[in-house]
């Protein structure tokens, strides 16, 4: 059979409900950021997010939980065919926090869960027959049931040529000697646990832990005595972690001192959290030694890996991009505190934009119907009409949509509530105004609050849209004042995890020339707004757009793209600027409102159009912008 996966990781699925106060006990924690969690589900991620194919084998609820986690292994990259959902248990969970560098309070909630009722049977022969390695970890050798898993795991690895690797992983409460408050303990001994262990490790090609795990792996605090022991069991290469010390490699004997490993180049940056720091670790250890490269190279890769887990909060939203990585080891460290590393962390950002809950097309057919001042100066207009419209332009485009890919929608929490919230889990795109209609200099809606912290109330598929009148020649207080606000909500953005995507219309300001664009886009890179999005204005000729292209990706090479904006103008305008627009690659599509619901909206206000005809009217029109997108993108692709 093919080998069309890499690794395999097999163990601990769960949800880690991270505590979002750093520096505080666990008892006063006031919110919490949810993330993807367990050991081999992060390595799994880390690994997909290095460019191997990767799998898991896990149980998950088959509940929110669960769901959670499978859709975010698919974003992730990682196979799910061997993820199997367990319709009597649920899903684990992970409560914890960063009190310090060294101290994270943390409670497992893992009594009877999903992944510990992993058995014989959910272990697919077929499954294993595909990958080149079988990743284990430790908890899942502490029970009969899913140890049994695990050794069927193993043993079909090796029947169908797989290397195998084991993540000691030691948790003391999870192995039953240590108690429910203690889920921050590394380190008890128990001869129980070490017998267990050392009855399983001649199972593998790799081993890996920390002192401590190789301590209990081997049944002594003296870390070469207890490696010795392992290596009487076990011809596997064994690694061991040492913090800040960084790791060593053994092939053969153990020599008298640990210095005396194969060692990789570390990194002198800032510990901010320890936790996943491992996983993170593995998975550059993975790259490494799946790829054939040297211990030393791979450690190299395992020591920048684990560098970005304690630099950041969360286990596997930490890990690098294999961009990000080589980035990385090319540059160096500009700042110990990784995370505040601009460069850095726009590279992180943007090359992991796949993880997040937003769809990545080739296409995007957006019906911008987030408009508030058009409306409230239609005759007939009361925001109650005006909600109940914008449910009708959400009818519209779910029509076109038909469950399809490719599709979007622009929507305002201030008149359009109930069709924002409608639209959150329906597939489509979904952009959110923040600006005062009109504004200029720019200024945010009230809800926003005055340093953006109504963001943290949005969901997470929704992207932060702002419009800006601006010019070139714009003078030097009303840019800066313009400036201000376009940076402060970007970065509001960031922080809550959320796209941003900027429109710029500079036509109603003054006159346009094919630099305009490209001069207003390069003013905002240099400030530090690195957008997701371009919403520019269609422009007559290519020489326009090629400047606005090229400035774009002279500062960001990893942008989602741009869509081009309608301006109330005929189709047959629109027509024409999708034609030139639709040559260049980094033009991903549309986001056109009025000419889509403009008079239908004024009819439909005065009573002159029914529900129905209002919603085939709008539909019609979007599906025939649709259909002029589509062949003016045709028509470059074959011209290319």
């Amino acid at each position: 059979m093919t080998k069309n996966l890499d690794v395999i990781t097999i163990g601990r699925a769960g949800v880690d409900l991270y505590g979002a106060q750093i520096g505080g006990r666990l008892e006063d924690m006031g919110s919490f950021e949810k993330y993807i969690g367990g050991s081999p589900t992060n390595i799994a991620c880390g690994t997909a997010r290095l460019g191997l194919k990767s799998g898991l084998i896990t149980r998950v609820g088959d509940e929110h939980m669960g769901r959670f986690i499978r859709e975010q292994l698919l974003r992730e990259g990682v196979d799910v065919s061997g993820v199997a959902t367990d319709p009597e248990r649920l899903t684990a969970l992970v409560i914890l926090g960063i009190r310090d560098e060294e101290q994270f309070p943390l409670i497992f909630y893992r009594e009877n869960c999903a992944d510990m009722a992993l058995c014989e049977a959910d272990i697919d022969e077929a499954l294993i027959a595909r990958t080149r390695s079988v990743l284990a970890t430790g908890t899942h050798l502490s029970h009969p049931r899913t140890r049994a898993a695990v050794l069927k795991a193993l043993e079909l690895a090796r029947k169908h040529g797989a290397q195998t690797a084991l993540d000691i992983d030691y948790r003391p409460n999870l192995w039953g000697v240590a108690g429910h408050g203690e889920g921050e303990s590394r380190f008890v001994e128990s001869a129980e646990v070490t017998e267990k262990l050392m009855a399983t490790l001649h199972h593998f090609d790799l081993i890996v832990g920390t002192e401590e795990e190789f301590h209990i792996a081997g049944g002594s605090t003296d870390t070469i005595a207890a490696l010795r022991a392992v290596r009487e069991v076990s011809g596997a290469t064994l690694v061991c972690k040492r913090g800040a010390a960084g790791a060593v490699a053994f092939e053969g004997a153990i020599p008298d001192s640990l210095d005396d490993g194969q060692t990789g180049p570390g990194f002198p940056i800032e510990v901010f959290n320890v936790l996943g720091a491992g996983d993170g670790f593995f998975s550059g250890l993975m790259k490494g030694w799946l790829d054939g490269e040297s211990w030393p190279k791979a450690l190299e890769y395992a020591n920048a890996c684990g560098a970005f887990a304690v630099s950041r909060h969360g286990c596997t939203p930490a890990y690098p991009s294999l961009t990000e990585l080589e980035f990385f080891l090319k540059r160096g460290v500009k700042q110990p505190d990784l995370r505040n590393d601009p460069e850095l962390e726009q590279i992180h950002w943007s090359t992991n934009r796949h993880t997040r809950s937003l769809p990545d097309w080739p296409d995007y057919r957006v019906f911008a119907f987030d408009h508030r001042m058009q409306l409230e100066e239609m005759p007939g207009y009361t925001k109650a009409k005006g909600g109940a419209f914008k449910e009708l332009c959400l009818k519209a485009a779910t029509d076109v949509q038909a469950g399809r890919p490719g599709y979007g929608i622009l929507c305002d929490d201030r008149i359009g509530r109930t069709a924002l919230h409608a639209a959150s889990g329906s597939g489509l795109w979904i952009g959110r105004p923040t600006e005062l209609p009109g504004s200029r200099p720019i200024a945010l809606e009230a809800e926003l609050g005055t340093d953006c912290g109504g963001l943290t109330q949005w969901a997470r598929e929704e992207v932060v849209k702002l419009l800006v009148f601006c010019h070139p020649d714009d003078d030097a207080e009303t840019r800066a004042k313009q400036e201000a606000v376009v940076k402060r909500l970007f970065t509001a953005a960031r922080r809550n995890g959320l796209e941003f995507l900027l429109e710029i219309i500079p036509s109603k300001v003054g006159a346009v020339t094919p630099d305009t664009t490209a001069t207003l886009i390069r003013q905002f890179y240099e400030i530090g707004v690195y957008p997701d999005w371009w919403k520019l204005e269609p422009m007559a000729d290519a020489a326009g757009w090629a400047k606005a292209v090229a400035a774009i990706e002279e500062y960001d090479k990893h942008t989602r793209g741009i869509v081009v904006l309608g301006l109330d103008a005929p189709e047959a305008e629109l027509a024409a600027s999708f034609e030139v627009a639709a040559g260049f690659d980094l033009v991903k599509g549309f986001a056109v409102g009025r000419t889509i619901f403009g008079d239908v909206a004024r009819g439909w206000m005065k009573d002159e159009l029914s529900d129905a005809e209002a919603v085939a009217e709008m539909a019609s029109r979007y599906t025939r912008l649709c259909g002029i997108w589509d062949a003016a993108r045709a028509k470059a692709a074959k011209a290319a």
